[in-house]
Parts: structure tokens; C-alpha cells; sequence
């Protein structure tokens, strides 16, 4: 491969640094080296003076298949489809790296497969399939039965996302738990483990054992995963914590009730990296006028948390819980979901939210920045390969026309962005549609 050097640029790198003048050259998918060197005879040049280069952006937790049931039953045999069209909305927002915490698994390991294998352009894909313990979509945990949809094909789409790991673990012994998630796990396929502490739609249950959880947590350590939990109430999320999680994802929707003062403490502390959906003052506004129940008052405490855990110098990721939204969204039964200002989960658009969000909320510039780049590689261990701009690395850069240190705004100017060394055609990768959403009325 041709050498590449970005030259002129000031480069915030992502480790906490200060930014600096420098030029970034890139080879076979690495940086090569990062300096005032100049580049090398016969290398492309691209002048990026008076731009910045920060490492590609990453979220936390996204859902790259997460459609209605109407459209469940219209793509069967094609969510790997919905799967490169989300990768490819993201890849053209600037997120290099996405970690998919819910969707069926085989689908998107198709997909991720695909895209690491260069059949398709895309965001880069780690998967956890099914959240352990949680049924299909087209079930109580979610969206329940659609009365279009008959009963054998209800079945045959939630199997598809449960991968054998569904709801009924939650009747099994610990060590029959353990059986089931080993076997899922050898299977090879997931890149992170994710499980059910709480329920879904049934916020305020627990669904595992604390001995139960442990067991999952050294099931995904035995197969060198990382382990993490949904968890929608206080309780739930100290379970998760006791269990040894290596991250906590939207430990800030803890429900009615803010995180007790001794656990936020303790995941200060000890720095257990926090997938926070970090919303804006405007969405929280709209929120507490027109929001219903739970939604209203879970949004409120979430508030609430991501004030104090930023406050305190929580390790945060930023985390959007996005997927790819399409005006014919509005007409089935995630109508309810796409309500108010300043969507976090619209793909595309919601992490430039959250990047404006935590400013909002006091984060340092350049936390914001970490918290959107090796915070999460190195939660997920991933810190070799991602996160920064330092030699060695996969060369995977966002090129900016403005300092996104001095305004948070300035994430959504982007002039480039590269991932693995290659300069990404973003004309030609797709836009999320909900701007068309939002001019309909």
C-alpha cells in the first residue's frame, strides 16, 4: 500500500496529551509515525493545515438490527442488510468502531464478517448477540406479539435473536446457567458478553442470582470477553458491580432512585469505565414536559446520575444505545421512541449529542474527547489496536475543520475520515433519513 501523510494538521491523539502540530503518516493500515518528520519521497500528501486529527470516534453501545416488528417480518433473511446500511451511516458520522451490545447474532456476525473482510464499507462491528437472559423482540421483553404475525413466525424471529441464550435461563440452576452460556461462548462468534441483571420492559425485577451472574461474568473472562450487564435499578446495578463486570453499561438509568452514595463512590474509585446515555439539557427539558411514565422520571434520575458521576471523575464512555431510524419508523410500534428534541438514539447524530451533552454538564474538553475514543478501547480491551493516534496503531483518524476542544459542535465538521489507513468515500455511504422524519411533521 501507497504511504499516506497528513501533514500540517494539529493532532489531538487521544491519550490526554496536548494537541500539537505534527504529521501523521500511515502505511498498510498503521500509523507509522507521528512527529514533525517529513514524509517520505513518494507518499500522498494530504495538506491539512489549519484542520485536527483525532482518533475515529467510537460508541459503546449501539443496535445495528433493531427494527418494529413490522419490519422484523419484512427483512427476514436480511437483517445482515440493515446491519452494513446502519455500519455505513455510522462510518460516515466519524465512528470508526461501534460495539453492538442486542441484536441477533448471526446476522450481524455476517455482517461484521463482511466489512472486516472488505465486502462492504462500514463502521468496525464487535458483537454481543443476545443479552443473556433476554427473550426475542416479539416478546414481553420488548415489543411483545404483533397480531400481523403468526405465531410460528413469532417464534422462529425471537429464536434468531436469543441464540439460545433467552429467558429461559432464568428457570435454570447456576450451574445449568453456566452449561448454556459456555456453549454459546465456544461457538467463537461473540466479541463481548452482555447479560440481563434487570429486566427490560420489567425494569424493577431482578432476573439473575448474584451467584448466577458471577458464574456469566467468569464464563465471558474464561473465553477472554468482556462481561457487562443491563441493570435499570440501584440494586441491580451492585449486583453487576459484586459480579465483577468489566464496564457498566447505562449505569445511570438506575430507575426511580439515584445511584446509592456508597456505590457511586465505590465505581469512582475503582474506575469501572461507565456507559453513560448522557442526553441534552434540551432533550431533558422536552422530557420533563411532554414525556409519559416510566420514561419521564427514568430520564430524570438518569440526569441526576450523569451529573454526579461526571462531577466525581467517573471513567466515562460515551454511549448512545442508537440504531438506524427511517421515516417509516413513525407509523409502527417504535412511534413512542422517536419523541422530542435532540434524539441520542438516532444514529448518525446521536453521539454528536452526547459530545454536546457532557459539555453541557461540565466535562473537560479533552475527557469528552477521551471518553468518545480510549476510554472505550480500553474498556474494551481493544487499547492495542484502537483509540489513539500513536504509532503502531490501526490508522483510524477523523480530520476536522474545526477544534473540537474549543466546541463541542465542531465533532460535526468533519473534512475526512480514514479507518484502517484507507480514506473513506464518505459521498457515497448514506445519511440517516430522519432529517426526512423530522420536515414531514
Amino acid at each position: 500500500m501507497k504511504d499516506l501523510a497528513i501533514v500540517g494538521a494539529t493532532v489531538v491523539d487521544g491519550t490526554g496529551s496536548a494537541p500539537a502540530k505534527a504529521n501523521v503518516l500511515l502505511r498498510d493500515e498503521r500509523i507509522v509515525s507521528v512527529g514533525t518528520q517529513p514524509p517520505p519521497v513518494g507518499a500522498e500528501v494530504i495538506d491539512a493545515t489549519g484542520k485536527f486529527v483525532i482518533p475515529g470516534l467510537m460508541d459503546a453501545n449501539v443496535h445495528f438490527i433493531a427494527p418494529p416488528p413490522e419490519r422484523l417480518l419484512k427483512e427476514e433473511g436480511r437483517y445482515h442488510e440493515m446491519a452494513l446500511e446502519s455500519a455505513a451511516v455510522a462510518l460516515r458520522a466519524g465512528l470508526t468502531t461501534v460495539f453492538d451490545t442486542y441484536g441477533p447474532l448471526e446476522p450481524l456476525v455476517k455482517a461484521r464478517d463482511l466489512i472486516n473482510g472488505g465486502g462492504a464499507v462500514g463502521s468496525r462491528m464487535f458483537v454481543g448477540g443476545n443479552i443473556i437472559g433476554f427473550s426475542g423482540p416479539l416478546s414481553p421483553d420488548f415489543f411483545g406479539s404483533s397480531p400481523i404475525i403468526g405465531s410460528d413466525t413469532i417464534t422462529r424471529i425471537n429464536e434468531v435473536f436469543e441464540a439460545g441464550v433467552g429467558a429461559d435461563l432464568l428457570w435454570l440452576p447456576a450451574e445449568q446457567v453456566r452449561d448454556r452460556v459456555r456453549s454459546y461462548l465456544d461457538r467463537g462468534l461473540v466479541d463481548l458478553v452482555k447479560y440481563g441483571s434487570s429486566g427490560h420492559q420489567q425494569m424493577d425485577h431482578i432476573l439473575f442470582s448474584e451467584r448466577t451472574q458471577r458464574m456469566i461474568v467468569e464464563e465471558a473472562h474464561r473465553a477472554g470477553l468482556t462481561a457487562q450487564a443491563h441493570s435499570t435499578t440501584p440494586e441491580s446495578l451492585r449486583m453487576e458491580v459484586g459480579a465483577g463486570a468489566d464496564l457498566l453499561q447505562h449505569p445511570d438509568a438506575s430507575g426511580r432512585h439515584p445511584i446509592p452514595d456508597d456505590l457511586l463512590d465505590d465505581i469512582v474509585r475503582r474506575q469501572i469505565p461507565c456507559a453513560c446515555m448522557v442526553q441534552t439539557e434540551r432533550y431533558v427539558a422536552w422530557n420533563e414536559a411532554h414525556g409519559i411514565p416510566p420514561m419521564q422520571w427514568l430520564h430524570a434520575t438518569k440526569d441526576v446520575n450523569d451529573r454526579r458521576l461526571i462531577d466525581a471523575g467517573a471513567r466515562i464512555l460515551l454511549t448512545t444505545d442508537a440504531y438506524l431510524t427511517r421515516p417509516e419508523l413513525r407509523f409502527t410500534a417504535m412511534a413512542p421512541l422517536l419523541q422530542g428534541d435532540d434524539l441520542l438514539t438516532e444514529l448518525g447524530e446521536g453521539h454528536f449529542l452526547w459530545l454536546e451533552a457532557v459539555a453541557e454538564r461540565g466535562m473537560r474538553p479533552m475527557d469528552a474527547l477521551l471518553a468518545a475514543t480510549r476510554n472505550i478501547a480500553e474498556a474494551y480491551g481493544k487499547a492495542d489496536e484502537l483509540g489513539t493516534v500513536e504509532r503502531g496503531k490501526r490508522a483510524d483518524l477523523v480530520i476536522l475543520d474545526a477544534d473540537p476542544l474549543a466546541d463541542p459542535r465542531n465533532y460535526r465538521r468533519i473534512a475526512d475520515v480514514f479507518k484502517d489507513g484507507t480514506r473513506i468515500d464518505r459521498d457515497a455511504l448514506p445519511e440517516s433519513p430522519w432529517a426526512e422524519v423530522r420536515d414531514a411533521g
